[in-house]
């Protein structure tokens, strides 16, 4: 397994990339620890990195362990530590911003002109058509196309700008290592290959504690998708979609939140007007996104 990791620069320190993917993975063994109690450590301490909260051989040894894991479905990958070259410093607008990411594939693509589509698992057909059109006109205007490789809108998403001949990345819940839906197993290799997969989930975490804990890691990508990109567009999305979290965290960190009109026509659902209450911009045309951008 090939790891894309060289020595890089903080400050004056030289920090090992290896080192710190160890001291990440260590302080999520605390079974109390979340993404919000590890952002609090270092809001406590600024200009940390995870090598500080933890032993130097404690850290090499969980490295050494998560190297194994990975080996089982990944052959290169990378990480970016914050405070050091090629970190995504729009990740800090997040309330609970990540220290770490794992990726594979073409990490420049961070710094692209982006926008998030995301939307339900079981999208109508009209939705999956919207889906489509959306995309296509957002390849066509140079975006790079975020989503999360969920069943439906997203799949969907990511499926429409590879074949319309767009860039697209990929923020999973899960580590690199495993696919969730087992279904999307050649995209998520495909995306991996040529464009961006990114996670931000602690490998030894994953593995070791009950598989029902680990669907919290989901919602959290979302608050991650948001603030890589420059926008988030909501196609489809029920009440108690996951999707919502992504648009709160959008309006949080400054981001565009645009939602279709077609939710706003179904009157089954109330979050629509409440997100446009707050800012959200109703998309009756897709000139209605263009015109916010300009």
């Amino acid at each position: 397994m090939q790891l894309e990791l060289d020595a890089e620069f903080k400050g004056h320190r030289t920090i090992s990339p290896f080192r710190e993917l160890g001291a990440y993975e260590t302080l999520w063994k605390d079974s109390k620890a979340n993404f919000k109690t590890i952002a609090e450590k270092f809001a406590d301490k600024p200009g940390a990195v995870p090598s500080d909260f933890v032993s130097h051989e404690e850290a090499d040894t969980n490295a050494e362990y998560v190297f194994e894991k990975l080996h089982a479905g990944v052959t290169k990958f990378g990480v970016r530590v914050h405070g050091a070259a090629e970190y995504p410093e729009k990740l800090r607008d997040a309330r609970h911003p990540i220290e770490l990411l794992y990726y594979q594939g073409w990490w420049d693509l961070v710094n692209s002109k982006s926008v998030a589509v995301v939307g339900t698992r079981n999208p109508t057909e009209e939705g999956q058509a919207r889906t489509r059109k959306l995309v296509k006109a957002l390849v066509a205007d140079d975006y790079t196309i975020v989503s999360g490789l969920a069943k439906g809108v997203d799949t969907i998403t990511h499926t429409t700008a590879m074949e319309q001949g767009g860039r697209t990345i990929a923020v999973i819940g899960t580590p690199l290592s495993h696919t969730y839906p087992k279904d999307n197993i050649d995209l998520q290799k495909e995306i991996a290959n040529n464009f961006l997969l990114i996670s931000q989930v602690p490998v030894i975490r994953y593995e070791s504690q009950d598989y029902r804990y680990n669907r919290l890691f989901f919602p959290e990508r979302n608050k991650t998708m948001s603030a890589l990109t420059e926008a988030t567009i909501i196609v489809e999305a029920g009440e108690t979609s996951g999707t919502l979290i992504q648009a709160r965290a959008a309006l949080e960190q400054g981001r565009k939140l645009f939602i279709l009109d077609s939710c706003f026509k179904n009157k089954n659902l109330t979050w629509p007007a409440r997100f446009a209450e707050k800012g959200a911009i109703r998309v009756r045309d897709y000139d209605d996104i263009r015109n916010a951008f300009s």
